[in-house]
């Protein structure tokens, strides 16, 4: 019989951050307390730009995008702000969406595996993502659920699972 495998990954859906960077342009446009406040939340090339004329406003912004992101479940371990900095007269935050699992928490992953998971089960890491195979699929259920229980600094999710 052939093995099962899933991939672990961590992509963000680009659109629905789109959709929420635009709902949170909305609520700031219209919300009393950013008014006269030159409030905006705006895509500055591949990263989002936060700007308004106090610190505590521009944090308020990024309160309100957070918030945004998780009425759209995208988990806000993928999403990397900065510190707000003062720039002449403003001051701004700039973030950005965290996509792809890099080497070193790949083999995070590989290890928490091998060490915790079920034995009989591989992890190997292709490029941004980890194939996790089995010859049984309770088994790659078992690592899953270890994963989910896991807090690792970064969003995962498992697709392909066959």
């Amino acid at each position: 019989m052939a093995d099962s495998s899933f991939d672990i990954v961590s992509k963000v859906e680009r659109q629905e951050v789109d959709n929420a960077l635009n709902q949170a342009a909305k609520e700031i446009s219209q919300r009393y307390d950013f008014k006269g406040a030159d409030a905006s939340i705006a895509w500055s090339g591949e990263k989002i730009e936060m700007r308004a004329n106090g610190e505590d406003r521009v944090k308020a912004i990024l309160d309100i995008f957070q918030s945004k992101l998780i009425k759209r479940g995208i988990s806000l371990k993928s999403l990397d702000a900065g510190e707000p900095q003062l720039s002449g007269k403003e001051y701004k935050i700039f973030a950005s969406i965290e996509e792809g699992i890099s080497q070193e928490n790949a083999k995070k992953v590989a290890k928490i595996i091998r060490d915790e998971g079920p034995k009989g089960v591989k992890a190997q890491v292709q490029g941004d993502e980890l194939r996790v195979s089995s010859k049984s699929r309770d088994d790659l259920q078992a690592v899953q659920a270890l994963l989910k229980g896991k807090d690792l600094d970064f969003a995962l999710q498992f697709v392909n699972y066959r």
